[in-house]
C-alpha cells in the first residue's frame, strides 16, 4: 500500500518543543478543544481511591450501564474505547477491505483518512468550503453516497475544525442511501457537549447502518485518559469490538468516566464559561482586523494568511494554536478558548506578532 504519512493533530508535541528549545509547562496550548474548566471535582476524588494492581474490568460493565441509562439504549449498544480515537481505528479494521469504497465530508479530522488509507481503502472527500459557510451541500453529498457507495461514510458534526452542524434529516438521508448498498454512516459526536445547546439527533435504537461515535475527554478534560464510545446495533458493536485488545479501557478512565456522568451539573455550569470566553475571544481577534469563523462550537477559525507562519509567530511568544494545513485550510488557524485571563495573554502575544 506503499508509505502512509502520519495525521498531523493538535495538543503539545513535546518532541517538537525539545527540538525548540521550550518546555511545555511555560506555554499555554489554544490547540486542544478541551473544557478549560475541568476536571469536574469527582473525578479527582475517584481517581484516588484507584488501586492500581488488578486488571480493569475488560467488559467495562458499570461504565456502558450507566452509558446506556444517558442514551436509553441496551448496555449491548455501546463499545467503550482509549479514546474515540481507538475507536475509529477499530472500525475501519471491522468494516473496510482493500479496495472498498470510502468518503470524508471535509474539511475535518485527519484520522478518518489515515485509518481509511491503512486498510488500502479508496479515499474521496467533499470538501466543503469558507464560501459556502463551510456547511455541506447535503443533497449533493446524498447523490455522491449514491454513485460512489462507500462502505464507510465519515461525518463529524458538530464538525472539527469548522463548527458546523449536519441536520438530523441530512443524517437520517445519509443513512438510508448507505444502506442501499449495505455502506455505513459514521457519525462523529465527539464535540456534542461544547454546543450551547444541543442539536436535535436520531432518536431510538440506532438505524442499522449508523454507527455514533461520543467522547468523554473534551467536554470533562479527561484527555490524558483516554475514554471514548460508540453507539451502534447491538450485533455491530459487537463485531466492532472484536477487534478491541482486552484491557483497552484502563481502570482510571472507567471510574473517571463513571463520576463524570454521575455529575451533570459540572457541564451546566461550565459550557457556558467557556462560551464567554469564546466570545472574549472572538471580539478581541476580530479587533486586530482578522477574519474569524465560528459556528455551533466555541472554537474559532481565524484566516490569517499563512496558518504555519501565525503559529510558529505566537509559539515564539508562549501560545501554542493549531495550525490548520492539514484540513486542507492552510491559510487558517484554529484557536480553542481557555479561562479569560490566558485568553488576554494570546491576544496580547497576537497583537504584538502583526
Amino acid at each position: 500500500m506503499g508509505t502512509i504519512a502520519g495525521v498531523t493533530h493538535g495538543a503539545l508535541d513535546h518532541a517538537e518543543l525539545t527540538g525548540l528549545g521550550l518546555f511545555p509547562d511555560t506555554l499555554l496550548d489554544f490547540s486542544s478543544n478541551i473544557n478549560p474548566f475541568g476536571p469536574p471535582p469527582g473525578v479527582r476524588a475517584a481517581l484516588a481511591m484507584i488501586d492500581p494492581a488488578p486488571y480493569p474490568d475488560r467488559s467495562c460493565l458499570q461504565l456502558r450501564r450507566a452509558l446506556a441509562r444517558c442514551h436509553d439504549r441496551a448496555p449491548g449498544s455501546i463499545l467503550p474505547g482509549n479514546g474515540a480515537n481507538e475507536l475509529i481505528h477499530l472500525i475501519a479494521y471491522a468494516l473496510l477491505q482493500p479496495g472498498d469504497g470510502v468518503l470524508i465530508i471535509g474539511p475535518t479530522y485527519g484520522e478518518y483518512a489515515h485509518v481509511s488509507r491503512l486498510m488500502g481503502a479508496r479515499v474521496v472527500v467533499a470538501q466543503a468550503h469558507a464560501e459556502a459557510a463551510f456547511q455541506p451541500d447535503a443533497e449533493a453529498i446524498v447523490a455522491l453516497v449514491r454513485r460512489l457507495r462507500p462502505r464507510l461514510t465519515w461525518l463529524c458534526t458538530p464538525n472539527n475544525p469548522t463548527g458546523v452542524v449536519v441536520s438530523p434529516t441530512c443524517i437520517l438521508a445519509l443513512v438510508e442511501a448507505c444502506a442501499v448498498h449495505g455502506g455505513y454512516l459514521v457519525l462523529d459526536r465527539a464535540y456534542r457537549d461544547f454546543q450551547r445547546s444541543d442539536s436535535a439527533m436520531v432518536p431510538g435504537e440506532a438505524p442499522p447502518g449508523l454507527i455514533e461515535l461520543h467522547s468523554l475527554t473534551k467536554g470533562h478534560a479527561l484527555a490524558g485518559l483516554r475514554l471514548g464510545y460508540l453507539l451502534a446495533t447491538p450485533d455491530l458493536a459487537e463485531r466492532i469490538g472484536a477487534y478491541q485488545p482486552a484491557w483497552s479501557v484502563s481502570s482510571a478512565a472507567q471510574v473517571a468516566g463513571l463520576a463524570a456522568l454521575a455529575d451533570p451539573a459540572f457541564l451546566q455550569a461550565t459550557i457556558p464559561q467557556l462560551w464567554t470566553a469564546s466570545d472574549m475571544l472572538y471580539t478581541g481577534i476580530s479587533e486586530l482586523g482578522l477574519r474569524v469563523w465560528r459556528a455551533a462550537l466555541p472554537f474559532l477559525l481565524v484566516q490569517t494568511g499563512d496558518g504555519a507562519a501565525t503559529r510558529a509567530a505566537l509559539l515564539r511568544s508562549g501560545c501554542v494554536v493549531r495550525d490548520c494545513a492539514s484540513f486542507g485550510l492552510p491559510e487558517w488557524v484554529r484557536v480553542a478558548p481557555r479561562r479569560l485571563d490566558d485568553n488576554e495573554r494570546l491576544l496580547t502575544a497576537w497583537k504584538e506578532s502583526l
